[in-house]
């Protein structure tokens, strides 16, 4: 089986890759595409919280998206390196994210999308809507969404 994980550069969507070894049996997963997606027209259209230099300022004129999503494709697929026999390719695509993930889905023959939901902040989902909802809607595969864990609740003394 082939399965696309989708990162957003994101600690969440790391969580999300490494859910899914929580109960993936590798021999059955042959290949594996770790997915980022970058929005040409975004004000912030790709943020690393994941990457070694990630919290490394960097002046404007070295930022680059697509060197922060390529950093956090890097991230995500190292932690399949010790999935002996499963092939793990690197995507950066530029677009809406949901739309980007759906058409690698379909081009690739996916046969499960992971990703993270709930990392980007309500005004986000409001505004543009939910991109782990989209996939959902319309992708060709099931689709696996990793919740955050829920902060545990302090008690009132």
């Amino acid at each position: 089986m082939h399965v696309l994980i989708a990162t957003d550069g994101s600690k969440q969507s790391l969580r999300a890759a490494r859910h899914l070894k929580t109960f993936a049996d590798p021999a059955k997963i042959d290949t594996i595409t770790v997915l980022a997606v970058t929005r040409p027209l975004a004000a912030l259209s790709f943020h690393d919280e994941i990457s070694p230099d990630a919290r490394r300022p960097k002046p404007m004129a070295e930022a680059s998206f697509r060197a922060e999503a390529e950093a956090a494709v890097k991230v995500v697929a190292a932690e399949f390196d010790d999935w002996e026999g499963t092939t793990v390719k690197r995507s950066v695509r530029s677009g809406t994210p949901s739309t980007e993930i759906i058409r690698a889905a379909k081009l690739a023959d996916v046969g499960l999308v992971v990703l993270a939901n709930g990392n980007r902040g309500l005004s986000e989902s409001i505004l543009i809507g939910s991109t782990a909802a989209r996939v959902q809607a319309s992708a060709p595969c099931p689709v696996l969404v990793v919740r955050p864990t829920p902060r545990p609740r302090r008690r009132k003394s």
